[in-house]
């Protein structure tokens, strides 16, 4: 898997964990973090809240923006960059015309309900706050309003090792640039 990668999916999906992974088993590659773009802002941040336009949803275009363009980087300087993000939605096919970088790789990480909900349990960072999206929520754009591009994968009962290899098995199908 040469060029770019994106991997998505719902928070506590495991994106971090198998992008970490993926880039891993690369000769060469860079693991882009697009939470790190929204962190960076010291003053000023606002969350994007669902339903509401304004300063939240323009700092995450913003945040897509960066990621892209340093992906674009990576892969300009001979890496695969791995990219994990929250992209859902129109937002998705959106993305894949921001990375210029060819060929491109979606893999959309779909694990079920239930799986979300215990790994969101299970650890130490909360994605899902009070006032912002709900498991439920977030899991309906995935299914209902992302198109289905690149490579989608059930994880809910795979291990980290086994998601990966389905990634490498399925990259073809990943493929969408």
């Amino acid at each position: 898997m040469r060029g770019g990668v994106l991997i998505t999916g719902v928070t506590a999906a495991g994106k971090s964990t198998v992008a970490q992974a993926l880039a891993e088993q690369l000769p060469r590659a860079a693991h882009v973090r697009g939470d790190v773009f929204r962190r960076m802002i010291v003053s000023g941040r606002e969350e994007y809240e669902p339903g509401v336009d304004g300063e939240g949803e323009a700092q995450l275009r913003l945040r897509y923006r960066l990621s892209a363009a340093t992906a674009d980087a990576y892969a300009e300087a001979g890496f695969t960059a791995v990219v994990q993000d929250v992209v859902l939605g129109a937002d998705s096919a959106a993305y894949v015309r921001l990375v210029r970088t060819r060929p491109l790789y979606v893999v959309v990480l779909a694990p079920s309900l239930e799986a979300v909900a215990a790994r969101e349990a299970g650890r130490a960072k909360t994605g899902y706050r009070a006032g912002s999206w709900t498991v439920e929520e977030l899991d309906g754009v995935l299914r209902a309003e992302t198109p289905h591009i690149g490579l989608w994968v059930d994880s809910s009962e795979l291990t980290v090792g086994e998601t990966v290899k389905a990634i490498l098995a399925g990259r073809e199908r990943a493929r969408v640039g």
